[in-house]
This record gives structure tokens, sequence and C-alpha cells, in this order.
């Protein structure tokens, strides 16, 4: 049996997770009381039927604290039983939560007359820290639209991975902010930077002028290298942690070139080891 627990910020996207699973076969609950989620998960273990085989469940802050504290403590014990259970969280920038919430015009599940949108974000972060803290995956929905969170959704969490890490490498610009998912975060910036030719400026580390370019450039070829070492070293605690999920993030100043260069130099060596393995470039989604 496999249970994923989908929590997350008010705004950051669950209901999104909880219809991509649904949509890839999982029997799923929304905004579960955490108190019935270890009666729900026994009832879905005796049951003859195979409807429950792969479940996902919903949890928010509308739990009271107490009870979200217990979460961490059940996913252990259900892992111990020996069913596979994974913990998915989905957060955003406050910033980011303020402007869907003026959009939608929705009221945050937290808020009352007393206290403003702003606050009732803080209280909700606070309400689920045990749970973040728990997560085998963190996404970071602050700049991904509906569609491709969809599809990073049945990317990393719908296809069955058996055992096997779920590895995604992700290049960003610094100027707009680290990823709030990233395990592991490198810093690209020291590398000579294809921006300052003209006739590269344009393009991004995907075209065959700027890979020409880095592939001269000594330090950067001894970067990924120093990269791939370091992944390779980690992925074995990661597995012996029960550790599903890794997510390492390169950065350099913009997103365009340099990082996006490396990733697609990582995810060429690691993508045979890893088929599951993705690819994503936020600051060319920009």
């Amino acid at each position: 049996m496999r249970i994923v627990v989908v929590s997350g910020l008010s705004g950051a996207g669950k209901s999104v997770a909880l219809h991509m699973l649904e949509d890839l076969g999982f029997y799923c609950i929304d905004n579960i009381p955490a108190a019935l989620l270890k009666p729900f998960i026994s009832q879905a273990v005796r049951s003859p039927e195979r409807t429950y085989e792969r479940s996902a469940v919903g949890l928010d802050a509308r739990n009271t604290a107490a009870e979200i504290a217990t979460v961490p403590q059940l996913v252990d014990e259900l892992r111990r039983s020996g069913i596979e259970c994974e913990v998915i969280f989905l957060t955003t920038t406050d910033e980011e939560l303020l402007r869907r919430f003026a959009e939608t015009r929705r009221k945050h599940p937290m808020s009352r007359h007393d206290v403003d949108l702003r606050t009732a974000i803080a209280m909700e972060r606070q309400v689920l820290e045990p749970i973040i803290y728990a997560a085998d995956l963190v996404i970071d929905t602050s700049r991904l639209g509906v569609h491709a969170l969809r599809d990073l959704i049945k990317l990393r969490v719908g296809e069955p991975h058996a055992g096997r890490l779920s590895l995604t490498f992700e290049s960003f610009g610094f100027k707009h902010g680290i990823p709030g998912d990233a395990d592991f975060v490198f810093d690209a910036r020291s590398l000579p930077n294809p921006y300052w030719e003209p006739a590269l400026r344009g393009l991004t580390g995907h075209n065959a002028e700027v890979v020409r370019f880095l592939e001269g450039q000594t330090h950067v070829a001894a970067l990924v290298t120093d990269i791939a070492r370091f992944v390779r070293a980690r992925i074995p605690e990661y597995v012996a942690s029960n550790r599903g999920y890794l997510t390492v993030a390169i950065g350099c100043t913009g997103g365009q070139h340099r990082s996006v260069y490396i990733v697609d130099q990582l995810a060429a060596q690691f993508g045979t080891e890893f088929p599951t393995l993705t690819a994503r470039h936020t600051g060319l989604s920009r």
C-alpha cells in the first residue's frame, strides 16, 4: 500500500496536487482531520478492495496544532509497519500568497476580523511546521503555474519509483531568489558569464554557441565534476534514511546561461542511473 500525505500553505497548490494524483488513479481525500488519518489508514489496510492501494490525503491548518504535531510520528509508525508513506509539502513566498489571495478574493482559513492576511499566513506556517520538517518532498510553487505543477507532481510523485530515489536538478537565477524546495544549492556565479558576450546575451545554456563557450572554460568542467561527485556521495545517505526525493539547485545571476548548462550536463550524467530524473529551468520559465 502507498500513502501520500499532501499538505501545504493555503494558496500554494495543494488542491491542484491532489487533483493530479486523483487523475493518476489515487484514492484522494482532502481536508481530512488529522485525528482520523490513522483510522482511515487502518480501514484501508484491512479492506479487501484494491481501491485504497494508492491513497492520497490532504492535511491543512484547519487541524489543531496538537493534531498536526502527531503526523510525523504516525508517518514513522506506518513506515515501520511496511506501508510506503510519503509526505509532500507545498509552499510559496508570502508575497506570492498575498498576490494569489488578492486575485481570487478567497478568505484565508486562518484569517479573522482581528487578523490580517499576512499575519494569518505566518500563523499557518507555524501550525504546519511539524509537517514541513517531516516532508520527503517540498515543492516551492512561487514560479510554477497550474500546468507546470501538475506536470511536476506527475513526474515526481505519481509515477512509482520502486524504492529508487527521485532526483531533480534545477537551475535558477539568484536575482529572482533561491528556490525554497532545494536540498542542496550550488553557486555558479564565479564562472565566466556568457551574458557579457554580445552574441550570446540573448541565448540560453541550451544553445550550441553558449555550450561551446562554456566548454572552453576550464573552471566550468571542474565545477560540474565537483557537484557530481558531491551528489553521488550524498545519494547513499538519502537512500539509507528512506528519503525518496533529492533536489539539487544550481544558480547563476539570471538563471539563463551557466546554471542551465550545468543542469543539462548533470542530467546527462545521472539520467541513465535515474530514469525518472527531472531537469527544471526556473529562470527560463520566467
